[in-house]
This record gives structure tokens, C-alpha cells and sequence, in this order.
């Protein structure tokens, strides 16, 4: 009924990789849907760049948080909640969280923001937990790398906050990042000294779209298959976003019903 509806806008940064798009983003959307419905689901993207591109190229729009939100307004709805499927509280998260204090003027009988994936001090464990569904059973000479994005922006630590978690799980992994820090070439020494022979890469990101087809597994002499390769580690790829894996779609979940109703039990660190 007008008036009454309730919405879930599912926020991401988006990507111009279709079946990417599918696996990772609808996936996450789909398993919100089921769970809360009574709610209606609608998307938006924070990147400017990906909404662009898939418009022009695929005839395919998608509205930024603001104006999904503005439609939502006109729709007639009285509670909507806004949850991010971003990893961590960054620059994008604050376009998401600036979106939504435009619309507590009124606009709503009820507009409330959830978290990212990493927030919270109990997230990390629960994103480690996660982490440990996809991945392999490793000898002492074999490791995971995690591809995170990375930013100049304060919440960079989240990644060594999650490392730091990682290692009171006792697992031998490590993360990187694109763009912050660590990046790939600061963790091959501490690889090296442990003896390390064998390396699976991992996206420690939504979606396995342009930075794991590129700088992580391309070709190109810079990716970090081929400079790890060059070090002399053998290289395994596992192409896959955290939005395939059921536990991040259970995480994105959990955030939803943690704003909208009594919090599921959860699990220490």
C-alpha cells in the first residue's frame, strides 16, 4: 500500500562485468530478499564511473544512492534501510552515509544505514570465520595472499586489523592491498623467510571484476601473479568475489537484521 511500503536499498561500488554482476551483487541482493520479505529490494551503485559505462555501453541504468533513495521518496515509502556492500568504512561508504543523512529531513518515517562488512570489533571474527569456507587446506609451505583494494583514506587499518585476527585464528595467511597498504611487495619478504613455495591469490573484495582480472591474474609484467611468479613462488588463482561465498552473503544478512529487528546471536573474536 502507498505509504506503508517498506524498501531495502542494497548499495555497492558497482561493476561493469555482467555475470560478475550476477554472481557477486544479485546473489547478495537475492539472499536479502528471501530473507527479509517484507521488504522490497532495489540496487544502487557509489561508483559515477561503472553507472556511466554500463549505461552508455548496455543501455543499462542504475541510479546512484541519492537517486534511488529520491525514487523511493516519490514511491511512497515510510521505512527504508540502507545497507552498504562495501568491506570496509571508506570513501565509498561515506558516499553511501551521505546520501542518507540528505533524507533524514523527513523524507521517511524511518531511513537507517548499516555497516560494511568490516566495522565493528565482532565483524572481524565473523569475517575470518567466513574467509575459512574457501579456503585450502595448506602445508607449511603454501598460503593464501588476499587481494584487498586499499585506500589513503584512515580505515586502511581495517586490513591490518583483519590480519591481526587472522593470525589469532592460527591461520597462515596474509593480506595486501591495491591501493593502500600493505601492498604485494612489502609481505614477499615475511613469504620468503617462512619458506613459503606456493601461493594462492584470493580478491578480498565483493566482486572479482577489473582489479582480480587485471592486477591481480593478468598478464601484464606488474600483476601480482606475474611478480610473484617472478620472486619465484608457484602461483595458484582463485577468481572468485566474496559475494559467491554463502557466509559474506550471511554477513551482509546479519548487518540488515541487526538495524531492522533483535540482532542474531553472535560470536566473539
Amino acid at each position: 500500500m502507498i505509504g506503508k511500503k517498506r524498501g531495502i536499498l542494497v548499495v555497492s561500488f558497482g561493476t561493469s562485468y555482467a555475470a560478475v554482476r550476477k554472481s557477486c551483487i544479485e546473489s547478495v541482493e537475492k539472499k536479502i530478499a528471501e530473507t527479509f520479505s517484507g521488504y522490497e529490494v532495489r540496487r544502487a551503485f557509489t561508483s559515477g564511473m561503472v553507472i556511466k559505462k554500463i549505461k552508455e555501453r548496455d543501455k543499462i541504468f542504475i541510479d546512484n544512492p541519492e537517486e534511488a533513495l529520491l525514487k523511493m521518496k516519490k514511491e511512497g515509502f515510510k521505512e527504508v534501510v540502507v545497507q552498504p556492500l562495501h568491506i570496509i568504512p571508506g570513501v565509498e561508504y561515506e558516499k553511501v552515509k551521505e546520501a542518507v543523512e540528505k533524507f533524514k529531513n523527513g523524507s521517511f518515517k524511518k531511513i537507517v544505514l548499516g555497516r560494511p562488512v568490516l566495522y565493528d570489533k565482532e565483524d572481524y571474527g565473523a569475517a575470518v570465520r567466513a574467509l575459512k569456507i574457501q579456503i585450502p587446506k595448506l602445508d607449511n609451505h603454501q598460503t593464501v595472499v588476499f587481494m584487498g583494494h586499499g585506500t589513503c583514506h584512515f580505515s586502511n587499518a581495517c586490513y591490518t586489523f583483519l590480519q591481526s585476527i587472522l593470525n589469532v585464528h592460527g591461520l597462515n595467511v596474509f593480506v595486501a592491498t591495491v591501493e593502500g597498504y600493505p601492498e604485494l611487495k612489502d609481505i614477499i619478504p615475511e613469504l620468503k623467510a617462512r619458506g613459503i613455495i606456493e601461493i594462492t591469490l584470493m580478491p578480498y573484495m565483493l566482486v572479482a571484476g577489473d582489479h582480480v582480472i587485471n592486477d591481480m591474474a593478468g598478464e601484464k609484467e606488474n600483476s601480482w601473479k606475474n611478480i610473484l611468479i617472478k620472486a619465484g613462488f608457484k602461483v595458484d588463482m582463485y577468481l572468485h568475489g566474496l559475494g559467491e561465498n554463502p557466509a559474506y552473503q550471511d554477513i551482509y544478512v546479519q548487518h540488515v537484521q541487526d538495524i531492522i529487528g533483535e540482532p542474531l546471536e553472535k560470536k566473539g573474536l
